[in-house]
Parts: structure tokens; sequence; C-alpha cells
């Protein structure tokens, strides 16, 4: 693959960094972690003037049909800023899905509306096992019936308009679009160290119907699992985000913090350390656009997201905790910006599926059984 960008992804770069810059300082991010709703609006509606919500729609629905590697490039410029959205749950998870498996009417409805930021749509997948597989999928709920139970850890539930709720029936996998105002939906916040706003999102006696339903009847894995490798990779840009901005970090404190009179950075230790996060920090942002480039050109990509997931999740966490190493005790205090970056990449590592469930996608590739 070409790792160079092309004009327009430069442009795309320079501008998403230019307005997280001027728009969302860590002290902002700070701020949104410890409110309750947790939503930057107004920046939200900057970035959807944009058409940054509409980069995975058709231009036939009202998006500006970009490519992977522009989602991937601006997500990481996103992680960068630790930018606080539904970003990916809503504009790339649910717009995938639903441009994928929805009707002409669902589209027609919803695509549109997504693609300007009017409104958002969160996935409503794991449950107790926190697993991001179909075993771990128990809630019933099956054409012509009704879902009862209770999904965990959805993502800014709260905000979204609408969710798509994954589900057992029909003989396999149900994606049922739900409206968040239903009378049946309940909303409990769970508790985070990241800041991040995680819901258990309770159903109750809410129909599934032909009009509610993406894809055909029990065909719903199929549809989920290559967005499923999506979310991964978005992720994934956002670790490494994250991660360049901790390497940043600490190799402006070691220029200026100094030790016996000399900065820190005189001295070979600390040195080591900062080329060791530039090691991981190049080391994942190389396997994150090879993964994104395959998954883009339709090649066999299955493994490379995997090796990707678990690569860079492991990778950035090392990162975050050597930086605080370097930091020292500022970097565990809560006006630093380190603990910020260092959460986010935390539940970064966790979410479309922990490390150990992608090795094991490896090992299979690799015919380990």
């Amino acid at each position: 693959m070409d790792f160079y960008l092309t004009e327009a992804q430069e442009l795309l770069v320079s501008t998403a960094h230019e307005v997280f810059q001027q728009n969302c300082p860590t002290t902002l991010v700070q701020d949104l972690a410890l409110d309750a709703r947790g939503f930057p609006e107004a920046l939200w509606q900057q970035i959807a003037a944009l058409g940054w919500p509409g980069l995975l729609i058709p231009e036939s629905w009202g998006g500006s049909a970009g490519d992977l590697l522009d989602v991937i490039l601006l997500i990481e410029a996103m992680g960068h800023s630790c930018f606080p959205s539904p970003y990916i749950q809503s504009a790339v998870v649910s717009t995938t899905l639903i441009a994928a498996a929805g009707s002409g009417s669902q589209k027609s409805r919803l695509l549109p509306v997504m693609a300007s930021g009017e409104r958002l749509c969160t996935l409503a997948l794991t449950e107790d096992s926190a697993d991001f597989v179909p075993q771990a999928i128990a809630l019933h709920g099956m054409l012509g019936g009704r879902i009862n139970g209770r999904k965990l850890f959805v993502k800014d539930a709260h905000i979204a308009d609408d969710l798509i709720v994954v589900t057992q029936g029909n003989g396999g996998i149900n994606l049922v679009l739900i409206e968040r105002t239903h009378p049946g939906v309940t909303l409990l916040p769970m508790e985070t160290i990241s800041g991040e706003k995680l819901f258990e999102v309770g159903l109750s006696d809410i129909p599934v119907q032909e009009d509610n339903l993406l894809g055909a009847p029990g065909e719903g894995w199929a549809i989920l699992q290559p967005v499923l490798h999506l979310g991964a990779l978005a992720r994934g840009a956002e670790m490494v985000g994250c991660a360049q901005r901790i390497l940043e970090i600490c190799v402006d404190y070691a220029k200026v913090r100094e030790q016996s009179g000399r900065p820190i950075g005189a001295f070979q230790a600390i040195q080591h350390h900062c080329a060791n996060l530039l090691r991981n920090v190049e080391g994942s942002r190389y396997i994150l656009y090879n993964a994104a480039w395959r998954m883009q050109e339709h090649l066999d990509y299955e493994a490379e997201v995997a090796m990707a997931k678990a690569y860079i999740g492991e990778a950035c966490l090392w990162v975050a905790r050597q930086g605080h190493q370097i930091m020292g005790a500022i970097g565990y205090c809560e006006e630093h910006p380190l603990h910020l970056f260092h959460k986010r990449i935390q539940a970064a590592s966790l979410d479309f599926g922990e490390g150990g469930l992608h090795l094991e996608t490896v090992a299979q590739a690799i015919g380990l059984e």
C-alpha cells in the first residue's frame, strides 16, 4: 500500500487538528468526563457542518462518500485531542449497518439526518459477558415477537435517537432498530473510570416487526461481523491518536524538566524511554493503516484487523504507562491531561473485543484450531 496521504486527506487531517486544537482543549474533555451528559453539542454541530458524520454514507443518501482510510485518519485526529463524541458508534458503526442492511424507507428516513449530524444512533450488543461474539447474545427477540431484557455497556445511549439492538431469534441473530424514546426503553448509567458514557439499557415489551428489523430475519450476524471489524479499527485509530499525544507530551516535558541542572531528556534512560514510545506509536500506526487499507480494498482482512486491534491495545497501553514513568508524579494529577489519554486507551482496548479475543482469530488464521 501507498502510505503517502492524498491532497484531500492532508487537508482533512490538518483541518481536523485545527478544529480540535481550537475547540477541544483537555480542560473541556475533563469537564465533559465529569458531566452527566458529556456531549460537546456545539463542537458536534461544527464537525457536522464539515460533513464528517456523513463520510461513510453514499451521496445518494446525503453523505459525502468518503473512504475508510479517510475515516481512520479523522478518528486518529480525534484521539489526539481525546474528543468525546458518539462519532464511532453513530457515524461509523450505525451508519454502515443501516447503509448495508436497511430497507429503502429506513435509509431515506435515517441516513440523510445522520449524515447531517442531526440524528444519532448507537449499537446495543453486549450483555453480561461483555463478549463480542454471537454465543454471548442471550436476549431473545424474533420477528413477530417482543423483546424483554437488557443490554450492557451501551455507549452514548442517553443522546442517541435510535438503538440497534442485537437479539437471538429466527434461527440466528437479529438487528432490531428501536427509537430510544420508545416507552419500553429505560436507561441506567454505568460508572466508568474513562469518562465515557455507558448505559444499561432496559427493554420491556418491545415489538419486533418488519419495519424495525435491519436485514433478513436471523441473518444479522453476517451483516454485523464486518461492522464489528470496522469498529475495532476505528477504536484502534483512536488509541493511536491518544498515544501520539502522550508521546508529544512526554518529549516536550523531557526538554524542559531539569534534574541535576540538566533537562531530563539529556539522560540516556529518558531518551530510550521516549524512543520506545515512538517505536510503539509508529508500529501501531503501520499495522492500523495496513489493516484499514486491506478492508477498504476488499482483500482478506479479518486476521489483519485482529492483529491490529490486539497489538495496538497492548502497545498503546504500554505507551500510556511508560508516559507516567517519564512524567513522574505530575502525570497522576487530575489537572494533568495524561490520565485522560490513558483512560481513553484503556476503554478503547476493550471495546469491540479485547486483545485475547482477537488473538484467537489470528491463531485460527495460521491454522491453530
